[in-house]
């Protein structure tokens, strides 16, 4: 069962964060940073909107997410570990630092109505994030902040040579451009791991459809994509139209926007999902993933074309789609797509 597996993913032993960095194809060096606007040992919640506990509790529930959120993304990288003990992950992330500030998140007023928009090139300059990126490595920005109706935020965000690809509105100028790509994803501590994990999941589906070329294909050809059509089964709507693979807020049974505990049965091949449709259907519903939203990422990344993925699709074979997560720069200078070069003829 996948609500087990997560369940012990969060209690994952020295020995099995080891196997996991040991197996890893891509490495991906991360910056924490967390943003404690504090008055007296409590965090304010005149500033956050909706958290006000103390700043002690707060420390330690960004920490644990932040623990938890290392082991899952890298269980999610296992292709096929439902059924396969022994799948290598294709990622392993790395904290090199955590910041802290007790002190508001920095802010920029802008035209739109709302609140005022998190200040992204303050809090890069803060960090200074040029040195960690371009002579250290770093790829990933994980910032702890809140929301509560006081802060805009984008999800995920990215920049670099290769524009912004990310769950955000895109503008080139809301993070500094550096010679190698990163990318930002904001959590908000009055919410938890689960929806840390969403961020990721939002983003991971930004790059694929980039990849695949979703945003200069005509919206009535959306179901044919190799991604948005073959892998995820949906079209312009959004909804599941094909039980396929699903995505973030749709498993194969659903019927709306996060319907994750849904006990309804459909046949879809996602455990055995082949592009040319040949994989074998089988009935399932919520309990193969344990009804939850967390154990519905785990699995649908398991399910991503991952490291010895063995996948061919006339004559080419597919290539490891966490290249595009773990090396963004590599995959567009070389030109990978989601398919490889044909294979040649023997």
């Amino acid at each position: 069962m996948i609500v087990l597996a997560v369940a012990a993913m969060l209690c994952c032993s020295a020995a099995c964060v080891k196997a996991a960095e040991t197996a890893a194809v891509f490495t991906i060096p991360v910056i924490v940073v967390k943003y404690f606007p504090t008055n007296d040992g409590m965090i304010d919640i005149k500033v956050t909107g909706d958290w006000g506990a103390s700043l002690e509790e707060t420390r330690a529930k960004t920490d644990r997410a932040t623990t938890e959120a290392v082991h899952i993304l890298q269980e999610g990288s296992r292709y096929h570990a439902y059924r396969n003990p022994k799948a290598p992950a294709s990622v392993q992330y790395t904290i090199l630092k955590t910041f802290e500030f007790l002190e508001p998140l920095p802010t920029v007023t802008h035209r739109h109505a709302g609140p005022p928009m998190t200040d992204y090139h303050r809090i890069m300059q803060q960090l200074n994030l040029r040195e960690w990126v371009e002579h250290r490595g770093v790829k990933e920005v994980w910032i702890w902040g809140y929301q509560g109706g006081k802060v805009g935020l984008w999800e995920s965000n990215m920049a670099g040579p290769y524009g912004d690809v990310s769950n955000s509105s895109k503008d080139p100028k809301d993070l500094p451009v550096f010679n190698r790509t990163y990318t930002v994803y904001h959590y908000n501590y009055q919410r938890g791991t689960s929806e840390a994990i969403e961020d990721h999941i939002h983003q991971f589906e930004a790059l694929f459809n980039f990849v695949d070329g979703r945003e200069r294909t005509p919206h009535d050809q959306w179901n044919q994509l190799f991604f948005w059509g073959k892998f995820v089964g949906s079209d312009f709507s959004h909804k599941i139209v094909r039980p396929g693979c699903g995505w973030a807020h749709y498993p194969p049974n659903a019927e709306k926007d996060y319907d994750w505990a849904n006990p309804r049965y459909v046949a879809t091949d996602i455990a055995d999902w082949k592009p040319d449709g040949t994989g074998v259907k089988q009935k399932i519903n919520c309990s193969t993933w344990g009804g939850t939203g967390l154990g519905w990422f785990v699995y649908w990344m398991q399910s991503l074309p991952g490291k010895d993925n063995g996948l061919v699709y006339q004559g080419r074979p597919l290539t490891n789609w966490w290249l595009f997560v773990g090396d963004f720069d590599g995959a567009m200078k070389n030109k990978t797509g989601l398919l490889a070069p044909a294979q040649p003829a023997h």
